[in-house]
């Protein structure tokens, strides 16, 4: 009972995404039990047919109803293929619309979700989830559900059939029946309902690893690697492989067999009862009575099988249906960000933290604890400090990458969180380590940022972003599409298509995360002549490793552990003698690292156009 239950609950789960077509699936339903009894008729017509040619042995002739009852036969089964044919119509028409928004509503609510929500879960799982789950629930929708009403319409038809001519025969038939839901039951109830779950959890498991696998090919390549070198997809396909092949050869295999030994051999339960009832039938002299019923009964136990087999393999899919509601419950319960009622708008373009604190999910060390500092307008502020300080942290929540689980952070002096997200994101340009371009035209992932924008506005963005070298050698100038046709872009210069991307955007703040991470000499001095657009008037905070670009700031906050550990100016904290002090002369010492000729390290003055390059980006000289 509690199965039929959650069953029931997973279908109105469903249906309630199906919205005016909900209809459709139940004009479906009945048409499907409709065409059913239909598809039954025929079989009294041929008892009919059998009954007459008995009754008048061996004068065939004198059976004149046999040709209506063959032309009867023949409307009844033309009418229930035509029913059911419409009864399909409807139920795809609201399975393809349900699944469609499913995927809609799945990504109206990822769209509501936090941004850094994605870096914990991987956009091959996501998709496999949403997608995957939508495309399985069509299958429910669309036949699995349309036969089981017909199934359950077919059984009961059955099983009043069985009784009306002769009960003892349709006992012998129903034999076969109960056998085949016991087997059913057995392999899909109980202990083994869970198992479905495992194995989708574990096909989820293996298509994050898979994408993680595929992104990491060149590396794999690079160290001559096999599939086998990258472990986590070895396990997750060995634990996919195990789940499937115990529920296969485990669960599925003997009550598998016994139900279609069963359903396919019905007419051998039929055949003991005949012979027990034949003689009875020569004393009493009804013995074409006898002839006409088993013949009504070995024709009709292929019913029996036909119905029983559609059962099952409905009840496979309601099962499956239930699983993939499950994953698609999951992207459901996504985190969504809160947005206030009365949203609040910021007054001036500056920054400050009050006595932040945050924790990731899971952890149990804050990433951030008490962490306060002000960016006024227009200022320029660096975060630096040891890996796993938080400094990216910091720059994730201005905008609301993640709420802060203590204090406030504050922007045109008004809480983030009482700030509509749009507004938030109109005021906050990014540019990180990481970019992304879509496989789309230069102009189009440059209008990204602002889709009103003009083709000229985009190519004054792309100037100033240093891209005029990247579209004079572009076939199509900006109108070449990423990705296709072996027009690719070096990492260098997707950071500076993303670069004019957010020059366009014009944003007042600017958030910089080590944007020139992965860039080459000459990539990067054209970077940094480009910052210098991006920031001009700006307010700006700045993540940086390589601390020669950030000595030009109007304040340097030094974050470790989760905490500010000093700041101020680049000479302020060389004199207090502090992390930071350390942390210079480290860097000094690195960027005097050198291969000699005879392939010894020494220690040696870097190149000239390097280290005029750096200091671009604030327009000082670096000390």
């Amino acid at each position: 009972m509690q199965m039929k239950e959650k069953k029931q609950s997973d279908v109105s789960a469903l249906l309630g995404y199906a919205g005016s077509y909900k209809g459709l699936t139940y004009l479906g339903l009945i048409f499907s039990a409709f065409a059913m009894i239909l598809g039954m008729l025929p079989y009294i017509c041929i008892w009919l047919v059998v009954r007459d040619l008995i009754a008048v042995a061996p004068n065939w002739t004198q059976a004149v109803r046999i040709s209506r009852y063959g032309w009867m036969a023949f409307a009844f089964a033309f009418a229930g293929i035509a029913v059911y044919f419409c009864a399909l119509m409807c139920t795809h028409l609201a399975a393809f619309r349900t699944a469609s928004n499913i995927r809609k509503a799945g990504m109206e609510h990822l769209m509501k979700a936090p941004l850094g929500f994605f870096d914990s879960n991987a956009s091959g799982l996501l998709r496999n989830r949403l997608d995957g789950a939508a495309s399985e629930t069509e299958t429910l929708l669309a036949h699995n559900l349309a036969d089981i009403v017909g199934s359950a319409a077919m059984l009961i038809a059955t099983i009043v059939l069985m009784f009306v001519f002769d009960w003892r025969m349709g006992a012998a038939c129903l034999l076969a029946a109960v056998i085949s839901i016991g087997a059913m039951f057995y392999m899909m109830g109980g202990k083994n309902a869970n198992l479905m779950a495992e194995y989708y959890a574990a096909q989820d498991v293996m298509s994050k690893a898979g994408t993680e696998y595929v992104r990491g090919i060149p590396v794999v390549k690079v160290f001559q690697q096999t599939v086998y070198s990258f472990r986590a997809f070895k396990q997750a396909i060995e634990d996919y492989s195990a789940k499937a092949e115990h529920f296969q050869a485990d669960v599925c295999k003997v009550p598998q067999a016994v139900n279609l030994t069963a359903t396919e051999g019905a007419f051998v339960f039929l055949v003991p009862v005949a012979l027990l009832l034949a003689p009875g039938a020569l004393r009493t002299g009804n013995f074409a009575g006898f002839l006409t019923d088993f013949a009504f009964y070995a024709a009709f136990s292929a019913v029996v099988s036909t119905a029983l087999a559609r059962i099952m393999f409905a009840a496979s899919g309601s099962m499956q249906a239930s699983t993939a509601l499950g994953r698609i419950n999951q992207v459901m319960s996504a985190p969504m960000m809160e947005i206030t009622d009365h949203p609040q708008v910021p007054r001036d373009n500056s920054v400050e933290f009050k006595n932040v604190s945050f924790t990731y999910d899971g952890a149990d060390i804050p990433a951030l604890d008490r962490v306060s500092f002000r960016v006024g307008p227009g200022q320029t502020v660096a975060l630096v400090g040891p890996s796993g300080g938080g400094k990216t942290t910091a720059a994730s929540l201005i905008p609301r990458f993640w709420d802060v689980t203590g204090g406030a952070v504050e922007v045109g002096g008004v809480d983030v969180r009482q700030t509509d997200p749009h507004v938030l994101m109109d005021q906050v340009a990014f540019v990180f380590q990481n970019t992304h371009l879509f496989k789309a035209s230069i102009l189009e992932n440059v209008r990204a940022a602002r889709p009103d924008a003009s083709r000229e506005e985009v190519m004054e963005a792309l100037s100033a972003a240093q891209c005029d070298d990247i579209i004079e050698k572009l076939p199509e100038g900006i109108d070449t599409m990423i990705g296709t046709k072996g027009t690719y872009l070096s990492g260098g210069e997707q950071q500076r298509v993303a670069l004019a991307r957010a020059i366009l955007k014009n944003a007042p703040i600017v958030v910089l995360d080590e944007a020139t991470a992965f860039a080459d000499p000459e990539n990067e001095a054209l970077i940094q002549k480009a910052f210098t657009k991006l920031t001009e008037g700006r307010t700006v905070i700045m993540i940086a490793h390589r601390l020669s670009t950030v000595v030009g700031a109007d304040r340097i906050i030094v974050l470790d552990s989760g905490h500010v550990s000093e700041q101020g100016s680049h000479e302020e904290l060389l004199n207090a003698d502090g992390l930071y002090a350390r942390m210079w002369a480290d860097y000094r010492r690195a960027v005097r690292w050198r291969i000699s000729s005879e392939g010894s390290a020494e220690t040696g003055q870097r190149d000239s156009r390097e280290n005029a390059a750096e200091p671009i980006l604030l327009g000082k000289e670096a000390k």
